[in-house]
């Protein structure tokens, strides 16, 4: 087990997502009324308002939208770690489908694993996915 902080997998409205994850694959909401994708998942379409969505693949490619770079004090799992990045990826499948993250190395590399200095807006990456805990996360590495 780990002692980072984990989402809630059993969600009803994630559950695809964390699915998808776990078998390696990035899957987005999309309502097919709008054709709109949405990040994070909500129940119903802000653009048509309706409730029917969909969970589809995405390429897992984007760029680096906005950096930051965590200093302690922090939560005692993370302390150790510090610096690390923590990003903002922009998906090419859609400007506003944003996620939030780490560069890393390697799917199982620490998330100190890259100079957090060295991470540059606007840099293209694509996701891995780590096994931490008892769940598979989204990560993402340079391409």
């Amino acid at each position: 087990m780990s002692d980072f902080l984990l989402p809630d997998d059993t969600d009803p409205l994630t559950i695809p997502f964390w699915e998808g994850c776990r078998r390696g694959e990035l899957l987005m909401q999309r309502f097919p009324a709008s054709g709109s994708f949405c990040w994070p998942p909500r129940p119903m379409d802000p653009v048509s308002r309706t409730l029917e969505h969909e969970w589809v693949p995405v390429s897992g490619r984007g760029t680096v939208w906005s950096v930051a770079i965590p200093h302690p004090p922090l939560l005692p799992a993370y302390t150790d770690l510090a610096p690390y990045n923590v990003v903002v990826v922009e998906l090419e499948e859609d400007p506003t489908l944003r996620m939030v993250g780490n560069v890393v190395a390697a799917a199982d590399a620490p998330l100190n694993s890259v100079d957090p200095h060295s991470v540059a807006i606007g840099e293209p990456v694509q996701v891995v996915f780590a096994e931490v805990g008892d769940m598979v996360l989204p990560r993402w590495v340079r391409r």
